[in-house]
């Protein structure tokens, strides 16, 4: 592989923080560097709870402001999915975009599948049943703000939205495309039948394009220097997810396991499988990279832990995640078992009594402390995994004998640990950065700098530590796993 001369730059968008990452290649190699970080906080207004893009955009302009002076190969930003922006006709924002955990969409799934059957959405898209699809957040704002909409000409996705604004073409990105619940994987096209049956603009959605894609170059006045003029703004795999896996191989027998705010459990196929039991398993064909299919469900992940910390900063006790590890390592095992999934967590006003209701519910002790609270929110997630993994080996028919977690929560070396134990399989945890490092892999691949999927991955492989945990006390998670199902079972009844 060649060097890469000029740097990449990533803009990497999270649910509680975005960044800028610079990326160079040398000698076969690849370096990342992080050259801005700032906070992603959602705001509420007029009853419902939205994104802050505005305080988006201004970060993203102060991270190019930072780098006048270092000419680019190229630029690229990956996001969250589902959610979306309208725009104008003349491209302005028809309002600022809603958060995914708005209370809107409450209930819409059951109206949504009175029109249309849910057997019918899945075989045409694929896609695991959520109420924060953006199917179902569109179908809200149809009901709740009718005029609003038909003053839309054009939808995008949130990494859309920014690509929009950073070189002036509207488009929406394949992969995150997919996690709408509106595209035809298999078609790689809009499902406008769909729409057309829920009384949806079918010509809402801007035009698709595949990862990798170069859609321009930097608009003249947000070069502030020469040195960035006529830099390419590249679409990568802009659902964070599909940049994420784009960093590694995770197929053939290996799962991916994106562990963040949302826990995204998967292996990487070459078509879609869109079949009752994919459907009656609740999993997800969102679209990656090269032509793959991202085979995956998603869990709730360390949102849970997330909410912990704010209850407890706002009863003034702060504590730091390193803290909270060791606490929950020292709490004996198995006292309270939680299942992530279960909809009290989705967006509580207080994550610790959701917590405390579940355990009533089924008739456990609620937690006492923080590190018990920390340890059951851990170990729900390693028995979600488990049974994730079973369900992803019964639909692909292959074994699964590792996982590869990346992003965040791969630094989270006790809930990694737990994962080992709780499957039975081999962990190995990292890259962390793997999601801006896939967004910079995309745009190798669209310069020329890599040839091929595999090259750059290997580049990856050869560039940034993992980290190995081996299974060690199987034996008890087996025990205990019966339970989890029947509270599973229990809450779901």
């Amino acid at each position: 592989m060649p060097d890469g001369g000029k740097p990449y730059l990533a803009f990497d968008l999270g649910a509680e923080s975005g960044r800028a990452v610079l990326a160079r290649v040398h000698s076969g190699t690849l370096t990342v560097e992080e050259v801005h970080r700032f906070a992603n906080e959602p705001v509420h207004y007029a009853g419902g709870l939205h994104w802050d893009v505005s305080r988006l955009w201004l970060e993203i302009c102060k991270a190019l402001s930072l780098l006048q002076h270092t000419p680019l190969a190229g630029m690229g930003v990956d996001a969250w999915g589902v959610d979306y922006a309208l725009l104008g006709e003349n491209g302005e924002l028809v309002e600022n975009p809603y958060h995914y955990r708005d209370c809107r969409t409450e209930g819409v799934m059951e109206e949504v599948f009175k029109k249309v059957a849910k057997e019918e959405i899945y075989s045409r898209t694929g896609i695991q049943f959520m109420p924060i699809n953006t199917l179902y957040q569109l179908f809200a704002q149809a009901r709740r703000s009718p005029a609003l909409l038909r003053a839309a000409k054009t939808l995008v996705t949130i990494p859309d939205l920014f690509h929009f604004w950073l070189c002036g073409r509207a488009v929406s990105e394949f992969t995150n495309a997919t996690t709408t619940q509106m595209v035809n994987p298999v078609e790689r096209a809009w499902c406008t039948q769909l729409m057309d049956q829920l009384g949806l603009p079918r010509d809402l959605p801007a035009p698709m394009v595949e990862p990798g894609t170069v859609l321009g170059v930097l608009r003249p006045e947000l070069a502030v220097s020469s040195s960035l003029s006529d830099t390419p703004v590249i679409a990568p795999a802009s659902h964070d997810t599909g940049s994420a896996v784009a960093a590694l191989s995770a197929r053939d027998g290996i799962a991916f396991l994106s562990s963040g705010t949302w826990s995204l459990v998967g292996t990487e196929l070459d078509s879609p499988r869109i079949t009752p039991d994919a459907m009656r398993l609740n999993f997800t064909n969102e679209g990656g990279v090269c032509g793959t299919t991202r085979l995956l469900k998603n869990v709730m992940g360390l949102w849970m832990l997330q909410g912990c910390r704010r209850a407890w900063a706002a009863s003034g006790k702060t504590f730091e995640y390193r803290e909270l590890m060791e606490l929950a390592a020292e709490e004996p095992a198995f006292v309270h078992v939680l299942d992530p999934d279960d909809e009290r967590f989705l967006r509580p006003a207080d994550m610790l009594s959701a917590i405390n209701q579940f355990c009533e519910s089924t008739q456990q002790p609620a937690p006492r402390n923080p590190g018990a609270y920390v340890r059951a929110v851990l170990e729900g997630l390693a028995f979600k995994y488990a049974a994730v993994i079973h369900d992803l080996e019964r639909l692909t028919g292959i074994p699964i004998r590792g996982i590869r977690v990346i992003g965040g929560g791969a630094r989270n070396r006790l809930l990694n640990q737990f994962t080992a134990d709780c499957t039975g399989r081999q962990v190995l945890a990292g890259p962390t950065e793997a999601t801006a490092i896939g967004n910079i892999a995309l745009q190798l691949l669209a310069t020329g700098v890599a040839t091929s999927l595999a090259e750059v991955r290997a580049m990856i492989d050869r560039s940034f530590p993992t980290e190995r945990f081996e299974p060690r006390e199987s034996e008890k998670w087996e025990e205990q796993a019966d339970r989890f199902r029947h509270y599973c079972e229990m809450t779901y009844a």
